[in-house]
This record gives structure tokens, sequence and C-alpha cells, in this order.
């Protein structure tokens, strides 16, 4: 379930919002509806590496991956596959921990109610 919300809002409020608005989306996600850590940590990371590799592809192959190839001589790379999996692997990295982040608040704001 985790898995499917992030991918979905995060390909939706992409489209009009900047690229870390995934930060928010897997915090408030998981924080809300992540049942464990582990489930909080990887889904986030898997829900972005797919879309963003999706993404990538989808937009880069129709014109011959020309933009991706610019960038990876400008990082020194010598294929475009590296700048894509680096940019996804650092993307889905950051939904994973923004996302176990999220399930360790909701846990700790839980126990200090509880507590008190």
């Amino acid at each position: 379930m985790v898995f499917i919300v992030i991918l979905i809002a995060s390909y939706l409020l992409q489209m009009v919002l900047p690229w870390w608005i995934i930060v928010v989306i897997s915090f408030a996600t998981c924080g809300l509806i992540g049942k464990t850590g582990k489930i909080s940590l990887w889904s986030p990371f898997f829900a972005i590496l797919l879309l963003w590799i999706g993404m990538a592809l989808f937009k880069s192959l129709p014109n011959n991956n020309v933009l991706a190839l610019r960038v990876a001589g400008m990082l020194g790379v010598s294929s475009w596959i590296l700048v894509l999996a680096l940019s996804a692997l650092l993307g889905a990295f950051i939904a994973a921990v923004s996302g176990f982040c999220g399930y360790h608040f909701r846990k700790a704001v839980l126990t200090k109610k509880t507590n008190s």
C-alpha cells in the first residue's frame, strides 16, 4: 500500500512541483500508514527508483538520449546509463531516508503521548 501511494503521489505531484516533493510524500506516507520500519525504508526506495528510471527512459529514449549524453560528458562519465542509474539511486536513497524518518517520527510522537 505504501509503495503504491508513494508511486502515484510522486508521479502526479512531480509534474507541478520540484523533485524534492518526494521527501514530503515519503515522510507523510510512511508517517501515516507505514506499518514497520522495514516497509517504511524499502517501499519509498523502490517506488522512487522505479518511477525515476521509468520517467527518465520515457523522456530520454525518444530523443536518442541527447541531454543524458551531455550531462554524462559534463560529469566526465562515458555512458548516459550511469547518469540515469546515479540519479535514480540518489532519489531512491533520499526517499528511503525520508520514509524511515517519517515512521520513526510517528513512533516517537505516539510513545511520547502514551508516556505522558
